[in-house]
């Protein structure tokens, strides 16, 4: 390997001196513009070091960093936007708050922000039980279909979603209770799988006519009073439809003697606590226009 610096005889360039197996390494300089260029971008590091958050640094038990010369953060530009759409949103919102969610449904204007808003407040809080798409789930009811246990009307809906289910920091909550007839002892086993064979029967899927035929009157005893003579329910206290074929724990025979022998008694939370009257009302016609409203 050769240190010695000579031009080059081709390009007229002073070599570096470093030669490895005849190949010899020219001392080419960079551009001046490329030299001044990065002169520039350590000026402009250094200014925006001193504006904006940029220096870390321990402090207290924490990795910290400068607040910069103008105080800015993403977080501060992300607060002051959603201030200037919910200061844009305001007078809508007043409107929506002091109207009733049935005229709400006839202003087209006034619609398009609720369903919008409706469908995002879905999403943070809803759409955990219910889905994102409002199937539900076992236990948690489909809002899409036409079947509902507290009534599907617009005032219904804002109802159940001011007031929840079950839900016992609420005084007006939607309450009802399944009664537990094996555990409370007012059916014997043998009575409950009656009744069960009599419910399948209301949807044709009953296997022992026999048992369907004992199980009508053991119904008739207990059930009649929440799910009426024909078992078509009442949405006054949440009793379900019986005869669609529609459950909201499952139909099979076992699970409907599970629901009979140890009642149910799901719970959703009152979002009137928890949300603004006009978020609820927002909330409520997004639910109602799913297709499942009445």
């Amino acid at each position: 390997m050769s240190t010695q610096k000579h031009k080059d005889e081709i390009t007229g360039v002073e070599t570096t001196g470093h030669e490895w197996d005849g190949i010899k390494e020219l001392n080419n300089p960079l551009p001046k513009w490329w030299i001044y260029t990065f002169y520039v971008c350590i000026a402009w590091a250094v200014v925006y070091w001193v504006i904006f958050p940029a220096w870390p640094y321990f402090w207290d038990g924490a990795w910290r960093h400068t607040s910069g010369a103008i105080g800015y953060t993403q977080r501060g530009e992300v607060a002051s936007e959603l201030q200037g759409v919910a200061a844009g949103r305001a007078d809508i919102l007043k409107q929506i708050d002091a109207m009733p969610i049935e005229d709400i449904a006839k202003n087209d204007s006034l619609m398009e922000v609720a369903l919008a808003g409706g469908k995002a407040v879905f999403r943070d809080n809803c759409a955990p039980c219910h889905g994102s798409g409002a199937a539900g789930s076992k236990g948690f009811p489909n809002l899409n279909d036409d079947d509902w246990l507290w009534g599907g009307k617009l005032s219904d809906i804002q109802t159940t979603v001011t007031h929840g289910i079950r839900w016992e920091a609420d005084a007006d909550t939607r309450q009802n209770q399944m009664p537990r007839f094996l555990d409370d002892s007012m059916l014997k086993p043998e009575q409950i799988n009656d009744a069960a064979e009599y419910v399948l029967s209301l949807s044709n899927k009953a296997d022992d006519a026999a048992a369907a035929t004992r199980g009508a009157a053991v119904f008739s005893q207990n059930c009649v009073s929440c799910h009426g003579a024909d078992a078509k329910g009442n949405q006054e206290l949440g009793a379900p439809n019986l005869t669609d074929a529609i459950w909201l724990y499952g139909g099979d025979k076992a699970t409907i003697v599970q629901t009979i022998s140890h009642g149910r008694g799901g719970v959703m939370p009152a979002w009137g606590g928890r949300l603004s009257s006009s978020t609820v009302k927002e909330l409520a016609l997004y639910v109602h226009s799913l297709g499942g409203g009445k």
